[in-house]
């Protein structure tokens, strides 16, 4: 390609980044300048003075990350088209489960109570069920019912009419109202009080409400209502008679699963997020190294579904280059990497994470002194010849008659 006299470093980044790695050198390594080769997409930036050792390891780390490329861009093409169903993604058996049991609900007029930890996709599930129910044209609405306070909530569930308290200058509507011919979600439903519950179960059982100063109750067209209570409890026996009766009305019970109970479903569900980070910050494309994959899968994720969202977010805005490496992933995640590898025996040969050429190199290193110097003995454990064990050893730059 012809390189024009005006054209500037970034200019060719922006001409080679989709052929190449490219590492930016600048005598002018300011913030701003740094923070545009990353958005478009320099593989690293490096201002001047440099040490030349150090452009060479980049180099290298970069090229191997080229020759890995186009396995990983097959694996994730393979992951980027999950089972999914209605913006639930996952295959585990947990989540098959899932799908089954909304497959059935979905079409019916049950009441639905959707328990689960938080951060586990409650909503995700509420939205399934109003996707593939015959309602599905109708509205969804959703409300925080934890968020509110008593006196709020019942006004924004049921309405209030003119006049009912200071400000109310019109009629209006709840979203109970709102909801008809649709599905209604009350997001921490467990944390209304026993007064609030009593009138959301009259609301249930007939099909009416009413408005707050409101001498006459309402009756709609019913819809749909999804429950979700993040501290579900074992036992009915837990519970006040009001919660206890209003429980009973939920014919059925969805159980989201944690993340750890669907491990296998945690690199596509990172792939969906990685797509999803990429889009949004219009950031170049990104995969996620082998590495980072199984760190992913390894963590314990107490945040759930939601802190894998937000741990891939994180890792797009810090990663370089074309690759999401574990280095890029948040503090936590790396510092539980770090003790996995602490307490594994073999953490003195790659503790560290090296590249297969530096484990290929240490491996040498410990044959070499299994064998006590003996290079015979040392191609016969490795299943080489002398003449490749020389070639190896000087392609490592160790030296043989010191072994």
């Amino acid at each position: 390609m012809n390189l024009e006299s005006d054209q500037s470093g970034l200019d060719l980044l922006r001409d080679l980044r989709s052929q190449c790695p490219v590492i930016l050198i600048t005598g002018f390594g300011t913030l701003d300048s740094a923070v545009e080769a990353a958005r478009e997409g320099a593989w690293d930036f490096i201002s001047k003075p440099f040490k030349v050792d150090e452009v060479v390891n980049i180099a290298r780390r970069a090229l191997e990350q080229v020759e890995r490329g186009t396995a990983e861009d097959r694996k994730a093409e393979q992951l980027s088209a999950p089972y999914e169903q209605g913006g639930l993604i996952g295959r585990a058996p947990v989540m098959i489960e899932i799908y089954n049991e909304i497959a059935r609900v979905a079409p019916t007029r049950s009441t639905v109570l959707i328990t689960g930890a938080s951060g586990t996709g409650k909503e995700l599930v509420a939205r399934s069920i109003h996707y593939h129910s015959t309602r599905s044209s109708g509205p969804f609405v959703a409300i925080n019912c934890g968020a509110l306070t008593e006196t709020l909530l019942e006004a924004e569930l049921f309405g209030h009419v003119r006049g009912a308290f200071t400000g109310a200058v019109a009629d209006r509507k709840g979203l109970w109202e709102e909801a008809e011919g649709g599905t209604l979600f009350l997001d921490e439903v467990g944390d209304t009080s026993p007064v609030m519950q009593v009138k959301l179960l009259r609301a249930l059982q007939e099909g009416e409400i009413r408005r707050v100063g409101a001498t006459r109750a309402v009756r709609g067209r019913q819809s749909r209502h999804c429950r979700d209570e993040s501290r579900s409890r074992a036992r009915s026996k837990d519970w006040d008679l009001s919660r206890g009766s209003f429980y009973r009305l939920c014919v059925v019970t969805l159980r989201a699963p944690l993340l750890t109970e669907r491990r296998t479903d945690i690199p596509l569900l990172a792939e969906h997020f990685l797509r999803a980070s990429l889009k949004r910050h219009e950031r170049p494309r990104l995969r996620l190294s082998e590495q980072t994959i199984k760190a992913l899968v390894a963590y314990d994720w107490p945040g759930n579904v939601r802190e894998l969202e937000s741990a891939i977010e994180y890792a797009v805005l810090h990663a370089r280059g074309n690759e999401v490496t574990a280095d890029d992933l948040p503090p936590k995640l790396q510092s539980q990497q770090l003790k996995a590898a602490a307490r594994s025996p073999l953490s003195a040969l790659f503790g560290d994470l090296p590249s297969l050429e530096e484990l290929e190199r240490r491996y040498l290193l410990h044959v070499l002194e299994a064998a006590g110097g003996n290079r015979t003995r040392a191609a016969e454990i490795l299943g080489i010849d002398r003449r490749t064990l020389y070639r190896m050893a000087e392609r490592y730059t160790i030296n043989l008659d010191s072994e």
